[in-house]
């Protein structure tokens, strides 16, 4: 058979790959620790739930939908307001099918073949994997631990930054964890605006910063609503990731480029899911900083029991992971991953799938209680791999 160089070039999600290997340790009757794909144990709030069955047993809510119903453009319009102090008109709002469907689509209305898109590296591979789709070279500008893994604006080159279209940023960032400030958001519009770039920010952790600070949002940067497009995401921050709920928000222009795109390709959210939105944004809120300390403490039985054996792991600024540095016996993230599955049962994700800047690093996800993350440490202890 014939595929096109794109379909050639891309191999199976490594989240794939590593439930692949998970399913091989079960069957050996292996108890695994699965700390690779960040999918909440938490439970989502009673009510949203209650919202969610209630308006799946209306025959009418089976329809395309077609758009987003007022009552979701409001909560959506509120909650900004409420949670950042970013005033949205309607026609700034559009839902999508998850932050990933979304930015996987997002660069189609504006770029295309030839065209440069800038991506971090280390970064979420949907930020490079949705513009390739589209034809368009992707430029990775690096991320460095000495800087951590806060970008340099200095690192990029002017001649490539004028050359390129768009850029996408996302702090709190994953797979890192760090957290940029707002000082950096008001770097990142000058730099927008002086090399005329469009900017898609990534905001899905905003409401899981540890330590007591406070996410923020891209857009709450005077300029920023002239040059980018902000997705926020209700599946870590209300334990809805099945539900496949999340929002485009930002320049007017943009986004009536991207909901025209998205009209070709999509008849809107299922109307339950979009109840359940408006019931999490509009209700109590009580579950966010629930969330927000479940993680800190298991963060803490992690990255604080790794160091008690011998692994220097930082504590996570936010997000819901944990990005470690390989023990210095192994040179390859990949090969570390594999061993440590082997010998432990633990499974977590090698640096590498993030980009080169990746590699001699890995991700666990934080999701599993500290009981479970203790036995994880004594695992990896009794195993005698960061010796």
């Amino acid at each position: 058979m014939r595929f096109i160089q794109l379909g050639e070039d891309t191999e199976s999600n490594i989240f794939n790959q590593l439930d692949e290997k998970k399913r091989e340790l079960a069957a050996r009757g292996v108890d695994v620790i699965n700390l690779s794909i960040g999918t909440p144990d938490f439970q989502p709030d009673a009510h949203v739930m209650q919202a969610v069955a209630d308006a799946a047993m209306q025959p009418e809510n089976y329809k395309y939908s077609m758009a987003d119903t007022p009552a979701l453009i409001g909560a959506v319009q509120n909650w900004y307001d409420r949670r950042y102090g970013v005033h949205l008109a309607p026609d700034q709002i559009q839902s999508v099918l998850g932050s990933q469907e979304g930015i996987a689509h997002i660069a189609f209305p504006f770029v295309g073949a030839g065209d440069l898109v800038l991506a971090p590296d280390p970064g979420y591979p949907i930020f490079s994997f949705g513009p390739m789709m589209t034809g368009a070279q992707i430029g990775l500008y690096p991320l460095y631990a000495e800087k951590g893994w806060i970008l340099d604006f200095a690192d990029i080159p002017d001649e490539v930054a004028d050359r390129a279209k768009l850029m996408v940023v996302s702090y709190p960032n994953n797979p890192t964890t760090a957290v940029a400030d707002y000082d950096f958001y008001v770097a990142l519009v000058a730099f927008a605006k002086k090399h005329d770039l469009i900017i898609l920010h990534d905001n899905a952790y905003s409401d899981l910063v540890m330590d007591g600070k406070k996410g923020i949002s891209f857009l709450s940067v005077p300029g920023a609503m002239d040059v980018g497009i902000e997705f926020n995401s209700l599946s870590k921050t209300y334990n809805l990731t099945g539900m496949r709920v999340s929002f485009a928000v930002g320049n007017r222009d943009l986004m009536a480029r991207f909901r025209a795109f998205r009209s070709q390709i999509d008849y809107g959210m299922f109307y339950p899911n979009q109840a359940g939105a408006v019931a999490a944004l509009n209700g109590p809120q009580e579950i966010v900083e629930r969330n927000r300390m479940g993680y800190q403490a298991r963060r803490d039985a992690l990255c604080g029991g790794l160091r008690r054996i011998g692994w220097d792991v930082p504590d996570c600024e936010g997000t819901m992971f944990v990005w470690a540095k390989i023990p210095e016996k192994f040179t390859s993230s990949a090969e570390f991953v594999l061993e440590l599955m082997d010998k432990t049962g633990v499974i977590c994700v090698p640096g590498l799938s993030f980009g080169p800047q990746g590699e001699g690093y890995v991700r666990f996800a934080l999701v599993v209680p500290p009981a479970r993350m203790e036995e994880a440490v004594r695992r990896i202890e009794a195993s005698g791999i960061l010796k």
